[in-house]
């Protein structure tokens, strides 16, 4: 990727059009407990508590779902549920963990997780399909991103627009092919990370001080945006020009902007868990 500075700052990338469908899940936060008794070992006990807590966020997120979303179409509502009752259960962090003593129970093993319950993938797919669900505010968060066209050549400017079914908090990113990463929103111009649903944003507009332009080098790149309904976690940025670079390991961004504070407030209650949307689309360009 080439980086101009002129007025504004000119990025070398391209994005091909027409949705792609984003990745949906919750993210919250269980706790899991293990007595070891006469039949586990310490690892065993360890293990055990693990599942536990793998196994209520599980559960909790199911709930939540249920709860939280209250769509009026029947099918809609029974392809959620099937989701999530085939979820996976990733762990993000593990904040607390360790060992006490119980007086009827002996030593037992505690483990707090913040973990992603990811539902069925077949399943969201054909929720996906109907245009209408996805834009259904009383659905679970997801969100969009398209161009203006389909393909780009060198030169040529582009724009990029995003969407979300409800109201979301924000990081779009790129990524170019020798894997830099750059941070188009919020930038240090247009700082705010809150964007209303059902409203479509444009990229660049309003108080950007950058354009995106095809320039080589020439390859498969990506956009990817992180969604959720609570603040995203924090990535090592630094400015660069109207963007901010990204100086977290690539490896690591995509667990960080995960660490969301779960803890929200939904009708004068805190509900811990959060609703999360990843969408990826694959960048190309050519001369």
């Amino acid at each position: 990727m080439t980086i101009r500075f002129l007025l504004l700052c000119v990025l070398a990338i391209a994005i091909p059009g027409g949705l792609t469908h984003a990745s949906q899940s919750v993210i919250t936060e269980t706790e899991g407990y293990a007595c070891m008794g006469e039949d586990k070992s310490v690892k065993q006990t360890e293990q055990v508590a693990l599942a536990d807590a793998k196994k209520k966020a599980s559960e909790f997120a199911a709930t939540y779902i249920k709860s939280e979303t209250h769509v009026k179409n029947y099918e809609l509502e029974k392809d959620l549920t099937a989701a999530y009752s085939n979820a996976t259960v990733k762990v993000i962090t593990e904040p607390e963990k360790g060992w006490y003593e119980d007086k009827a129970m002996g030593r037992c093993y505690k483990v707090k997780i913040k973990a992603e319950v990811v539902p069925d993938v077949k399943v969201l797919e054909k929720i996906s399909k109907d245009k209408k669900e996805m834009d259904d505010p009383s659905a679970p968060l997801s969100v969009q991103v398209w161009t203006d066209r389909k393909e780009y050549t060198n030169s040529e400017r582009i724009k990029v627009f995003i969407k979300g079914n409800k109201p979301f908090y924000a990081r779009v990113i790129y990524k170019d092919a020798g894997g830099n990463m750059l941070q188009l929103l919020p930038n240090p111009y247009r700082g705010d990370s809150y964007f209303q649903g059902g409203v479509v944003y444009e990229i660049p507009a309003g108080n950007d001080r950058f354009e995106l332009e095809v320039n080589p080098p020439f390859g498969e790149e990506h956009i990817v945006v992180y969604a959720s309904t609570s603040p995203l976690g924090d990535i090592n940025m630094k400015v660069q020009g109207g963007v901010y670079q990204i100086t977290t390991k690539a490896k690591d961004v995509s667990d960080m902007v995960r660490g969301i504070k779960v803890k929200e407030k939904t009708g004068g209650k805190e509900v811990p868990a959060s609703e999360f949307a990843e969408e990826n689309v694959a960048v190309k360009t050519r001369r």
